[in-house]
């Protein structure tokens, strides 16, 4: 290990021991890994191809195009907000500790409570909405190819046996998800790459760019009696970028991770932007890729599966299928790690209280958080239960994933807006453009939040009706309600029982210090931020520390590891590599 490595090393551990935790998670992943955690997630085939047809519907090429450029611009401006915030704040617990760290001491725990449950259903759905829509592209495929005949039961069997693999390989160890990044990495970019570059090359003839930029369609309901006539067709555009949104969601994985990357302060929000950039432009290529190479538009309004006909009427049969497993590999990589950051999620609001605390065990063997993986397992499974008895039920899914995400994004972000204060920047900032930037993202998410709880389909009934709203309401009654019947009494925002275990981890920060930099470099050539001269200790060190609360000796360097708990112990660090 280099002396670069350990100053980092102890860092990462330091600056979690500050905010209150110790370190239980094995720190193996790289800025590559986390890069690769969030693209994946995010995984653009994953949201086109499952929402490919709602898009077609719901505004035409056109939106799908047009759309897709507004919608990846404003969410680079949320990822923005939120990885200045990450920066300062590296905790798998992501956007609810945030905001209980950038929140006015007397809310904090409320704003903490409210952002971790809608989190929680943001991550849940995500899953969801993710593995359901692999079982059913996987349902259409073989009903195309070979006359099986789906039903609901049979699509949810297959969901159940595609959560059973993610569990299974969440259950390995880190390193082995580690390797699987690679993987899913390249089938999202060199596999999507090729899958465009194969349908434009085989179709028989393309669309022009009229088409592809420009042509509206309103499918939301019988021919001139859907939501364009009836409100107008800005209302179908508004709702139709449900499909690029929805796509680029899941981000939030490389906060979530944070705990298992090297150097987070730096490589975490570096993550979480360029899994935003990217998605955004090899999503872009995708849709229009598909789109110049439609040979009858009807007749894809028509199919099953509007992306396995464009496929298959550019590359045949055989081709159209071999293109379509590509995709649900990457569908199925996405599912993969959406569940493996749902789990972290659950394991730190576990740890600070907000889900029971006996979900909060990291199993020794395993290196993983077992618990919270099964239990987030189980949840996707019974949000999917209600496709059983509605057609519509997976566009719900979606829906509630986005406003729960979102709505999860904006309230830390609005709250460093409000109260700047309490917002300490670390490495990564915006400056000057913090606070305008921060302005725009709040109101974007508000927004969508507003949108997609509106109704898709004319005329609404029990199979059309967009039962977000329903959902969205039950769990905010929950979380507004629980928090004053009890919770309120009890949770704090953040666990108490680590405290001391981390007070005892920052004492022997300076000593291990000490330790690493002396056999790393032996000639005595010091790499790591100097303190000579404090205490006797050798340059490139911490000073050793005391211990203990607020009545440490005279001198000992104060440092807060929150608002419940102060300590003395080493002095604060910069974050930059010497």
């Amino acid at each position: 290990m280099s002396s670069s490595e350990v100053n980092f090393k102890i860092q990462d551990e330091g600056r979690l021991a500050e905010l209150g935790y110790t370190q239980e998670l094995t720190r193996e992943w790289s800025l590559l890994h986390n890069f690769g955690a969030s693209f994946s997630i995010i995984s653009v085939v994953t949201g086109i191809t499952t929402l490919f047809m709602y898009g077609l519907n719901t505004g035409g090429p056109g939106v799908m195009t047009v759309g897709w450029i507004v919608v990846s611009l404003f969410t680079l401006l949320i990822g923005m907000s939120m990885a200045e915030i990450l920066s300062s704040i590296p905790t798998s617990g992501g956007p609810y500790f945030w905001a209980y760290m950038l929140a006015p001491q007397a809310q904090a725990p409320f704003f903490a409570w409210i952002t971790g449950w809608f989190n929680l259903l943001g991550q849940i759905a995500v899953t969801t909405g993710i593995d359901f829509g692999l079982a059913t592209l996987i349902s259409t495929t073989a009903q195309v190819i070979n006359g099986y005949n789906p039903s609901a039961g049979k699509t949810l069997g297959i969901l159940a046996v595609v959560l059973t693999s993610h569990v299974a390989l969440n259950l390995f160890s880190v390193r082995t998800l580690r390797y699987m990044i690679y993987t899913s990495i390249a089938l999202n970019t060199i596999g999507v790459g090729c899958l465009a570059i194969a349908v434009l090359a085989k179709a028989p003839h393309h669309q022009n760019s009229t088409f592809v930029f420009s042509k509206f369609h309103d499918g939301t309901g019988p021919p001139r009696e859907g939501w364009a006539t009836r409100a107008s067709p800005a209302y179908v555009a508004a709702t139709g970028v449900l499909m690029s949104q929805y796509t680029i969601l899941g981000f939030d994985a490389s906060a979530h991770l944070c705990e298992e990357t090297r150097k987070a302060v730096r490589d975490a929000p570096l993550g979480l932007l360029s899994s935003i950039a990217g998605s955004a432009v090899v999503g872009f290529i995708l849709i229009v890729a598909l789109l110049f190479s439609i040979q009858d538009f009807d007749a894809v309004l028509k199919a099953p599966q509007p992306v396995l006909k464009i496929l298959t009427d550019a590359c045949g049969e055989g081709g159209g299928l071999v293109l379509m497993i590509l995709i649900m590999l990457c569908v199925w990589h996405c599912g993969l790690f959406s569940l493996t950051s749902n789990s972290r999620m659950m394991f730190a609001f576990a740890r600070d209280g907000g889900i029971p605390h006996r979900l909060h065990i990291i199993d020794r063997g395993f290196h993983s958080p077992i618990r919270t993986v099964l239990f987030g397992a189980t949840c996707s499974f019974l949000l999917a239960l209600p496709s059983l008895g509605s057609s519509v039920a997976f566009y719900g899914t979606t829906s509630i994933a986005t406003i729960g995400l979102y709505l999860s994004y904006g309230i830390p972000v609005a709250m460093g807006l409000i109260w700047p204060r309490n917002f300490k920047r670390g490495p990564f900032t915006l400056g000057k453009a913090s606070k305008p930037i921060a302005a725009v993202a709040c109101l974007w998410i508000g927004f969508i939040t507003v949108i997609f709880c509106l109704p898709t389909q004319n005329p609404v009934t029990s199979q059309t009706l967009n039962y977000t709203p329903v959902a969205l309401g039950i769990v905010g009654l929950f979380a507004f309600g629980s928090w004053y019947l009890w919770a309120r009494h009890w949770f704090t925002g953040r666990c108490r029982n680590h405290c001391r275990i981390c007070i005892r981890q920052l004492d022997f920060l300076g000593e291990e210090m000490v330790y690493r930099s002396e056999i790393v470099d032996s000639d005595g050539h010091q790499r790591l931020k100097s303190n000579e001269g404090q205490n006797g200790f050798p340059e490139g060190s911490f000073k050793k520390v005391t211990g203990g609360f607020k009545d440490g000796k005279k001198g000992d360097n104060q440092i807060s590891v929150g608002r419940e708990f102060e300590v003395f112990s080493a002095p604060a660090r910069e974050y930059e590599e010497m």
